[in-house]
């Protein structure tokens, strides 16, 4: 089976700034890539490309073996691919169930929406927000719009989710349910995560492999033992980590 996602060489620029520049790497079904690096590394820029919310101006990027390199955002979406935000963006004045539903597009048949009902409620209650269902996104903790945006995601069975800093600024509970349904989700052997985050340890917990980016550009990829033990990401990031090059 071939990879959820790809990259090769992959860069963008903003002017006369070099955000992103000639990133390679895959994410195969059923894993969880770690993406570490310090602010400013393009990891963010990254997951925008590999969204479509930014066209590349060099590289290719595949989903499921199909060229997205020049593909609308939409279209990349409805090939399997979801995303996350760093702050969450949910629709605040409609209700976490209402936030479920806008997954999909109006009209689908009777079977299509017993099916999404069905899942809507089976992630609402893995994201512990089955008794918030029918209340205002706006009066959830940002932490709760967290896994709302989470819940949003999944109920529309992604092939492939990329996420932005999952776990900053959210309650330790709030984090053990991210982290439990990336972990049991990603077993399952269909869905793939690639995850942006400062929280070392979690991703090591997390992840197969890691890449970390410095200055737009993998400075390292391989295991998360691998990458954290090499010297340029310990100069570049993990030393400026608490008990980070430990």
């Amino acid at each position: 089976m071939g990879p959820a996602v790809a990259a090769e060489q992959v860069a963008k620029r903003f002017g006369g700034l070099e955000a992103v520049r000639d990133v390679s790497l895959e994410v195969r079904p059923g894993s969880v890539l770690g993406v570490i690096g310090p602010n400013g590394s393009g990891k963010t820029t990254l997951i925008n490309l590999l969204t479509g919310a930014y066209r590349p101006t060099g590289g290719s990027i595949r989903v499921r073996g199909t060229d997205t390199t020049r593909m609308a955002a939409h279209r990349i979406a409805a090939l399997g691919v979801a995303r996350t935000f760093q702050n969450p963006r949910v629709f605040t004045t409609m209700t976490v169930l209402q936030n479920l539903f806008l997954c999909e597009h109006q009209g689908i048949g009777r079977a299509a929406l017993a099916r999404l009902r069905a899942d809507a409620d089976e992630w609402l209650a893995l994201t512990g927000l089955a008794q918030h269902a029918h209340r205002i996104a706006s009066e959830l903790s940002g932490g709760q719009q967290k896994l709302l945006e989470f819940a949003r995601a999944m109920v529309r069975r992604p092939s492939v989710v990329l996420m932005d800093e999952p776990f900053a600024g959210v309650h330790p509970e709030v984090k053990k349910i991210l982290h439990d349904r990336i972990k049991e989700t990603s077993s399952h052997g269909e869905t793939a995560f690639l995850i942006v985050s400062h929280e070392v340890p979690e991703l090591i917990d997390l992840s197969e492999s890691f890449v970390c980016m410095a200055d737009g550009r993998v400075l390292a990829s391989g295991t998360p033992q691998e990458v954290c033990a090499d010297e340029a990401v310990i100069d570049a990031y993990l030393g400026t980590q608490p008990g980070g090059a430990a």
